[in-house]
């Protein structure tokens, strides 16, 4: 028997979350329903309700959830009710690099992830008055009171923590702190200078602060995310208007970094990372371009005879079965303080909260259902 919950629909491109009664299916028997407590907003989710993904409309977005399990299906043994839960991306579990402890370049990570939206059997897990909505958003769609997710993208998390704060670090914090600690895999005193000081970013900065990196140089527009960079174990920070990269990067570096970490997107800001790279350098990249074409121009011979390396990053390289309980842990020691990050915004002010995040009035947005345990900072 299907659930009635209140979820956050958007009925065509670029259209304000609208929260309305919906009917979500019971667990499948490798499924788990989860009551949402907080839900991170991501870059990814407003690419999406503007069409970015070619998605259907009616659409339940929302991939950074966090909350209780209610109930689960008959072949679910990791969690149980009554669990607290991050939720993360979905994966298939059986191709070969599920098998081999990259969940992240699953084959079929696109389908599962933000494919259609619907279900192989061409039906959704939430309808609304008998017609099918867009769902499964990253084997999720937790924006709303309850969401459901396959055991494979939910992560049992201890009770010590305010649940409805984790959700992020299912996606964009695991992002740009995975990106350190797995796909350039940073080491003490090496270098890294990161493009854009937005969650991902600062993610990375936390990371390459636990790993010993110097100089870790951060390059922002907003004044007020190079502050809180520098908080959060930057040595120095750039404002990028006020000349090109490469030279105030070098001025600080000597040589130029061991790592270039963009979380932009831009071509030209990608260009100018690949510039400030040191020999055998490595420039890695997480940034969702607004342009799905859009190319970056790399000088072949400066690349060729400086042995640099430029790759792509999905989710951290992370499993976030073993990433997130990490995360957490170095969270309870006071070595990844995410929650400098967070600012807190009621569910039903969801419109608001998008607002305020586009304006740079909060680093990472959290979406609580109820009084939250903890409102985190709501600085840039």
């Amino acid at each position: 028997m299907s659930k009635s919950v209140t979820a956050a629909v958007v009925a065509e491109p670029g259209g304000a979350f609208s929260l309305e009664r919906v009917s979500l299916a019971t667990p499948g028997a490798h499924e788990v329903l989860v009551e949402i407590k907080g839900i991170g907003l991501c870059h990814t989710d407003i690419a999406a309700r503007d069409g970015f993904f070619g998605l259907s409309y009616p659409m339940v977005l929302g991939h950074e959830g966090s909350g209780i399990v209610v109930a689960t299906g008959a072949e679910v043994t990791s969690v149980a009710p009554g669990d607290h839960v991050a939720l993360s991306f979905a994966s298939c579990g059986h191709c070969d690099q599920c098998a081999d402890g990259q969940p992240a370049y699953c084959v079929e990570f696109g389908a599962r992830n933000y494919g259609s939206g619907l279900c192989p059997d061409g039906t959704s897990t939430i309808t609304q008055d008998g017609q099918l909505v867009t769902a499964a958003f990253f084997g999720q769609s937790s924006f709303a009171t309850h969401a459901l997710a396959t055991e494979r993208n939910v992560v049992k998390v201890g009770t010590d923590i305010p649940i409805e704060l984790v959700g992020p670090l299912g996606c964009g914090i695991q992002t740009g702190a995975g990106a350190v600690f797995n796909s350039l895999d940073c080491q003490a005193g090496q270098s890294l200078s990161v493009l854009g000081a937005g969650p991902v970013g600062l993610a990375a900065v936390m990371a390459a602060k636990v790993r010993g990196c110097t100089p870790i140089i951060v390059s922002d527009p907003d004044p007020r995310r190079r502050a809180l960079a520098l908080e959060l174990g930057a040595d120095t920070t750039i404002d990028p208007a006020t000349g090109p990269l490469e030279g105030k990067v070098r001025a600080v570096s000597g040589r130029g970094v061991d790592y270039a970490f963009d979380t932009t997107g831009i071509p030209s800001i990608l260009e100018e990372a690949f510039a400030v790279l040191a020999p055998r350098g490595t420039l890695g990249f997480v940034g969702v371009p607004h342009d799905v074409t859009a190319t970056m121009a790399v000088p072949l011979v400066p690349a060729m005879v400086s042995g640099v390396t430029v790759r792509g990053i999905t989710e951290g390289d992370s499993d976030p079965s073993t990433l997130i309980p990490y995360l957490l842990e170095l969270f309870r020691c006071g070595k990844f303080p995410f929650d400098k990050l967070i600012g807190t915004f009621p569910f039903s002010d969801i419109n608001a909260a998008v607002a305020a995040q586009a304006r740079g009035e909060v680093a990472k947005v959290v979406l609580v259902h109820g009084a939250p345990s903890s409102t985190g900072s709501t600085g840039a």
